[in-house]
């Protein structure tokens, strides 16, 4: 008798135990479900301002981060800014017409080797944002519109603020920055003139090439 009233105890809490689990995996879901649906919904001037105020709060607690630790600017920006970016099309928009004609290899060569490129080339500007703040400006857009632009300030403690835009676009999953203007330059203009030229002179694995040496130094 005792055997058994043993076993019955020990079954009633395995089963609530699994049902505890269940349960906790259940919300869990729920939970980053509804965050899934909450950042569909969420409206471009308020993705930029999160992701900008979440960016801004990580370099500000972090020494490191702040001095341009390039692997953990890598870490940051995998973990807050890629999600919303639209990567592909923006190297594929500053590589040019070369894209279409590289090869599914090469593309992905070229967006690994131009994520590089920018994390080394504006490392430095990270010590400048930690005394800032951001400023998000009013967007003016139509309820059917698919592209915007969201135009902010990183204000510091003294002097002038620095204007920053995004170019982004309406995907299934939320909205996306493809490019983005730092003082009235477009960073995939920019850099489509300098591509432009190292494929007419070496060609797409020429451009892989000068930007892998880039990114080694």
């Amino acid at each position: 008798m005792v055997t058994v009233l043993k076993k019955s105890v020990r079954a009633a809490v395995l089963s609530l135990a699994l049902s505890g689990a269940s349960f906790a995996a259940f919300t869990g879901a729920m939970l980053a479900s509804t965050s899934a649906v909450a950042q569909a919904q969420e409206g471009p001037e308020a993705l930029i301002k999160r992701v900008s105020g979440e960016a801004l709060d990580r370099i500000q607690k972090d020494p490191e981060l702040a001095a341009g630790d390039i692997k953990k600017i890598n870490v940051m920006i995998d973990q807050v800014i890629m999600p919303h970016v639209n990567f592909q099309r923006m190297t594929a928009l500053a590589v040019g017409r070369s894209w279409r004609s590289a090869t599914p290899e090469q593309q992905k060569q070229l967006q690994s080797e131009f994520r590089s490129l920018l994390v080394r080339s504006y490392a430095n500007a990270f010590a400048a944002a930690k005394d800032r703040t951001i400023r998000v400006k009013p967007v003016r857009m139509e309820a059917a519109d698919t592209e915007v632009t969201v135009n902010t300030e990183l204000v510091p403690k003294r002097g002038d603020p620095v204007t920053v835009g995004y170019r982004l676009e309406k995907a299934a999953d939320g909205w996306k920055a493809y490019d983005v203007n730092i003082l009235g330059v477009w960073l995939v203009d920019n850099y489509r003139n300098q591509f432009t030229q190292e494929i007419n002179v070496k060609g797409v694995d020429g451009l892989i090439k000068s930007l892998a040496e880039k990114n080694k130094g």
